[in-house]
């Protein structure tokens, strides 16, 4: 979907259409969660801070976010889905993969299949969509960004490897900005140069992401279409009201993300072994630090103790502003203890 949250407050509110809006809190600790296109020529992005969005546009219209509303139109459009497969897995409320091979109505092209999708979206929701059709998910995902908004890019299996080797490399799926910082000092600009890169030297620079991405320049990705995905994890965050480097203030703050956190997984009926606490400094700048153990976090105690562990081992080097404060639970399933390290591969979807 095209800018989700931004254009359901568009299509419900007549007097916002054409103007630069965001979804999100009018206010210095503000962040923006969704931009329509009207303000992105502004340059205004999702995780921007209001106050900046601000700046960039003064006439910038603040909305608050609905999130019941975006479920129920997500549940629409997963509806239409269901019309042409039953092969469907959502990456978020505005985002899925659909594996059309064996579909239900009697189409000749995945092509037509995106178009009449397209067209129910825009006829029944009143909403514009983008799509990208291909023969696997990376290429499938790059395709539905290509040509936003109201975009629809099918990337023939013959005219794969051309294709990606003239995609800027911020353009692949997987590779966000510190990534593309790090293949930028490498001389790695577009497609073209990560397909001259061996796998040994990939792998070298970036672990076992570099296997992903020597695979992805060459068109390779084997990853099913997968209509169940296990919860992998629970998390919450909260934006301080003023930035501080005070390790006291820090704690308190810390203890409420994890009474929340417990309450989420209580809801979701989640329980995993590996913590993550997340910081996020006032220039933006994240940093996380995350501890398996050898039972599950259920407890407020057990989980607190780790949490302010993780935390003062992250400010053990030196003490800067941090606007917020984050953790999650993950790992369901396994169950041996020792750490693990952030990846290097900062996925963007």
């Amino acid at each position: 979907m095209d800018a989700f949250y931004a254009s359901v407050e568009q299509r419900d509110h007549p007097e916002y259409r054409g103007k630069p809006i965001v979804v999100g809190r009018d206010d210095k600790r503000g962040v923006v969660a969704a931009a329509s296109y009207e303000a992105r020529r502004f340059g205004i992005r999702s995780a921007m801070s209001s106050a900046r969005a601000r700046q960039m546009c003064p006439q910038l219209i603040f909305v608050p976010g609905r999130m019941d509303v975006y479920k129920s139109v997500s549940r629409q459009i997963r509806e239409i889905f269901q019309d042409y497969t039953d092969l469907i897995e959502p990456l978020s409320l505005d985002e899925a993969f659909l594996d059309v091979t064996d579909h239900k109505p009697d189409f000749l092209y995945a092509t037509d299949i995106a178009k009449e999708i397209k067209r129910r979206i825009r006829e029944e929701l009143h909403l514009v969509a983008s799509a990208g059709v291909s023969y696997n998910k990376f290429l499938a995902k790059v395709a539905s960004d290509y040509r936003k908004p109201d975009g629809l890019c099918t990337i023939h299996p013959d005219r794969a490897l051309d294709f990606i080797s003239r995609l800027p490399i911020e353009a692949f799926w997987g590779i966000g900005r510190v990534t593309a910082r790090k293949m930028h000092a490498l001389g790695i600009h577009r497609g073209a140069d990560l397909q001259k890169c061996s796998l040994t030297m990939l792998r070298s620079v970036f672990g076992k992401a570099g296997k992903l991405f020597f695979d992805f320049a060459r068109g390779v990705d084997d990853r099913p279409v997968e209509v169940y995905r296990e919860r992998k994890s629970v998390g919450c965050e909260h934006t301080l009201d003023n930035d501080t480097d005070d390790m006291m203030s820090l704690t308190i703050e810390l203890y409420h993300v994890v009474v929340e956190l417990l309450s989420r997984m209580a809801k979701s009926g989640f329980t995993g072994n590996t913590l993550t606490v997340k910081i996020k400094y006032a220039d933006f700048s994240i940093r996380t630090h995350c501890l398996t153990v050898d039972h599950l976090l259920v407890d407020k105690k057990d989980i607190l103790a780790v949490a302010k562990r993780l935390l003062r081992e992250m400010c053990a080097d030196g003490m800067r502003p941090i606007r917020l404060v984050g953790a999650s639970v993950s790992n369901p399933q396994q169950h041996s203890g020792g750490k693990c390290e952030q990846l290097l591969l900062d996925l963007d979807f």
